[in-house]
């Protein structure tokens, strides 16, 4: 029995080509530190580090690489936005489909005096602009917003809300993790203050590396919350001003960041197109079948627009966890059953509290999967 692995959008597998090679390189040729030695191992290191950077800047079109900050992954880029820039006596708004790398550190300030608003989305997971605009208040300040949902993929309409955001003076802070890497994301034409990322998703690197991408003036708000040595101005105990040094303290993840080097490279030359159609064709596929299905309720969109290629389905009369079991015992369907850290977003769906089971694709899934996915699914709802 074959393996098919539909779980892209918890982490992508397989890999870019060259993301094992770069870091198994990296750790058994010389793994050293940057901003440490003197020597040319570490200078190339740096450089290694600085390209990535460069990489970034081109993919979501940002100018500045000492503006990319590196972190162990979106969940630590979040909470150092949300816990380094909010004081007590703010407001933020945020969606009801928000993930819980946002609403955990976002429920932990409203103890410190920081309030939030959840701006209701449809039951497809649908955001209107115009209800976020209402919902502003004097001491708003920012917004913080998933791309797309993890659960049932619905894209909400960031550029719109940039705008709006641009308009009231307030910082945009977008959630990247179900989109970077599948679709082109431009931070000047969105208006998004930061924009925070993992590298092990769409993006095709390995775990526990992510950071996020800001601006000069958000970046002198935000209260850095790790503290330590930069490897520069070891003259003084004050945190440095300088980015990235002011939120990069201690030791970067370096084999990590050897390894997204590599998945970057293989996305600038595949090309960013090419992947979303790619990812779409598969969606497209996957859904139509999805609707012959008698016994399988399609949760967010139905339609083939606007949505990432993550489908979550509901099996009404039946266990939705005993339909995943099935899949993966039986035909080798690998998924993700339950909340997928995001049970608001299932209250939004009309899913909580048994869930769904989600199948998430890549550009390296095949028509032949989605095809004998579809085939499993029949057969067990036949049961």
């Amino acid at each position: 029995m074959c393996q098919i692995y539909f779980d892209n959008a918890s982490t992508s597998f397989p890999k870019a080509p060259g993301v094992s090679e770069a870091v198994s390189a990296f750790l058994r040729e010389g793994g050293y530190n940057i901003n440490r030695g003197g020597y040319p191992g570490a200078y190339q290191v740096a450089d290694m580090v600085f390209d990535t950077r460069e990489q970034l800047c081109r993919l979501f079109h940002f100018p500045s690489p000492r503006n990319v900050i590196f972190t162990p992954g979106i969940t630590y880029s979040l909470n150092m936005m949300v816990k380094g820039l909010l004081r007590p006596g703010d407001h933020v708004l945020v969606s009801s489909m928000e993930h819980n790398a946002l609403m955990r550190p976002l429920t932990q300030m409203t103890k410190r005096g920081v309030t939030f608003d959840a701006v209701p989305c449809g039951t497809d997971g649908t955001l209107i602009p115009e209800q976020l605009e209402a919902m502003i208040r004097p001491n708003t300040a920012a917004v913080f917003m998933l791309h797309a949902s993890n659960v049932c993929g619905t894209l909400l309409p960031i550029r719109e809300i940039g705008e709006i955001c641009a308009r009231r003076h307030l910082w945009l802070i977008v959630d990247s993790a179900q989109t970077a890497g599948g679709f082109d994301i431009d931070c000047a034409v969105m208006g998004i203050g930061a924009l925070c990322f993992t590298g092990h998703k769409s993006l095709g690197g390995p775990q526990g590396i992510g950071g996020f991408l800001i601006g000069d003036e958000l970046a002198r708000r935000i209260e850095p919350l790790i503290g330590g040595g930069t490897g520069s101005f070891s003259d003084s105990e004050e945190v440095p001003g300088e980015l990235p040094d002011r939120f990069e303290a201690g030791t970067m993840n370096l084999p990590g960041i050897a390894g997204l080097h590599a998945a970057l490279d293989y996305l600038e030359k595949r090309g960013i197109q090419q992947i979303h159609e790619k990812e779409q064709s598969l969606l497209r596929r996957f859904l139509a079948g999805v609707l012959t299905l008698p016994a399988a309720r399609i949760l967010g969109k139905t339609e083939y627009g606007g949505r990432a290629a993550i489908v979550s389905l509901d099996f009404p009369g039946k266990d939705n966890a005993e339909t995943a079991f099935l899949l993966e015992r039986d035909y080798g369907v690998m998924t993700r059953c339950g909340l997928h850290c995001a049970p608001r977003a299932h209250k939004t769906l009309g899913t909580f509290p048994q869930g769904t089971v989600r199948f998430s694709f890549s550009c390296h899934n095949t028509e032949e999967e989605i095809d004998a996915c579809l085939d499993a699914l029949y057969k067990i709802g036949q049961k």
